[in-house]
Parts: C-alpha cells; sequence; structure tokens
C-alpha cells in the first residue's frame, strides 16, 4: 500500500451521531420528526439504487445552504411543538464537533512513515471551515464534494481521490464511518476499513498496511488546493 484516504466527519471528528443528538437535546427539537426527515435521505443517498434527495444536491455542491436548512427545518418540530429556525440550522446541528486527536495523529504517523494521505469527504455546507490550517501538515491532497461537484458512494469521486495521489485504488486503503461509502470503495479496488473506533481503526490499518500490495511506480500528485473554506462536518 501506497497511501490512505480518509474521510473528515465521524473519522477525524467525534461521532456524527454524538454531534446531531447534542444538537437535538440543545434544541429540544423533538427526535421523532428529525428521524422521519433524515433517515429516508441518509437510507437513499448511501444506499444501493436510491432516489435522489435534497442530501444528493447538497454534499455536489448544487443545492445552497440557506435552501437546505429551509427544506430541513420545515420537517422538524420542537417538543413543544413550536418551528425550529432554519438560519444557521448547519452551524448549530454540527457545534458540539470536535477533532478526533488520537486519528489527527495516525494520520500524521502515516504521512511522517512516506505514505501518501488524502481528504475524501462529502460536505454538509460550503459556509462553515474545514480546519484548513491543519490540511497541509496531515494531507498531500483534499477532496470535498461540494467543490467538485461529486460525491460518495460515487465512483467518479472516489477515482478522482486516488488520481490525485498518483496512486491506483489497488495501492489504497480508504477509511470511512459510512458503510455504503466501504462497501462502494471496495467495489473498486480500494482496501477499506469501516471506522468505528481510533484504536480499532489503528489495528485494522495496521494490517492492511503490512500485507497489502505495493505501487511500484512513483506517485504523482497535485498539491492540496488553497481554495476558500468548506464544512467541518461530511458524511
Amino acid at each position: 500500500m501506497r497511501g490512505v484516504i480518509l474521510d473528515w466527519g465521524g473519522v477525524l471528528t467525534s461521532p456524527i451521531i454524538d454531534t446531531v443528538r447534542a444538537w437535538l437535546e440543545n434544541e429540544q427539537i423533538d427526535r421523532d420528526s428529525y428521524q422521519a426527515a433524515m433517515s429516508p435521505w441518509i437510507r437513499q443517498a448511501y444506499g444501493p439504487g436510491g432516489d435522489e434527495t435534497p442530501v444528493h444536491a447538497f454534499e455536489r455542491g448544487d443545492l445552497p445552504d440557506s435552501e437546505f436548512e429551509h427544506i430541513l427545518a420545515g420537517l422538524l418540530v420542537k417538543v413543544d411543538g413550536g418551528p425550529v429556525t432554519a438560519a444557521g440550522l448547519l452551524r448549530r446541528m454540527f457545534a458540539a464537533s470536535v477533532l478526533e486527536t488520537e486519528m489527527l495523529d495516525l494520520v500524521r504517523e502515516l504521512r511522517h512513515s512516506g505514505l501518501r494521505t488524502g481528504l475524501l469527504s462529502n460536505s454538509w455546507g460550503v459556509t462553515d471551515g474545514y480546519p484548513r490550517h491543519l490540511f497541509g501538515e496531515l494531507f498531500d491532497d483534499v477532496v470535498i464534494s461540494g467543490e467538485v461537484g461529486m460525491r460518495k458512494p460515487e465512483e467518479r469521486i472516489f477515482s478522482l481521490a486516488a488520481s490525485r495521489l498518483g496512486l491506483p485504488p489497488a495501492a489504497c486503503v480508504f477509511i470511512d464511518d459510512v458503510e455504503g461509502n466501504i462497501v462502494a470503495a471496495r467495489a473498486l479496488g480500494f482496501a477499506a476499513v469501516h471506522h468505528r473506533d481510533p484504536a480499532l481503526t489503528r489495528q485494522e490499518l495496521a494490517l492492511l498496511l503490512d500485507t497489502g500490495p505495493a505501487a511500484t511506480a512513483p506517485a504523482t500528485a497535485a498539491p492540496v488546493s488553497e481554495t476558500p473554506a468548506g464544512p467541518a462536518r461530511s458524511q
């Protein structure tokens, strides 16, 4: 193996489910209304053959933050029956997200060892920022869905992420917390780790790096692009 490509939200940050639960509790949003709205969208967005949903367009960057916030807020209700404010919904939804120090340290170790490292993230909004000041030390290249007009689990975005590291999929390990993305990556020839816990991911990755095929051709990749700040959350 010559490269490792990682998801952002839920892998290099605290689990998304914990972040969302904190938001629902803080704003006293009825959980049933959230599940009724979001569960079908996520199932179709990351499952096989799902119909297009607002999530598809949003993650590709085709649906502005404000429109997505308006659509989602209109489907939610507070526990007292009141409405949920649309403006700033995304910022509030992900306010409890924190960086996963163990995983960031792992990425630094991987890159220091000579492996190429990449970020492949489905962005949820473009008005809030990833901590891009960290990108230069963590990644050789960054692919963010809303900036390239494609999203996981689409084949083309996996191919783009590998090619920008100068590597074939078979020379890369892909790490993500969403099962649908793991299935798609493996179908394209990537080795993959379904992330659930930093310690387990480190163990599984070590096995793959120890036994996986090594590419013999030198890697050539574009430098990390200096683009405007994007979201600090992803799928």
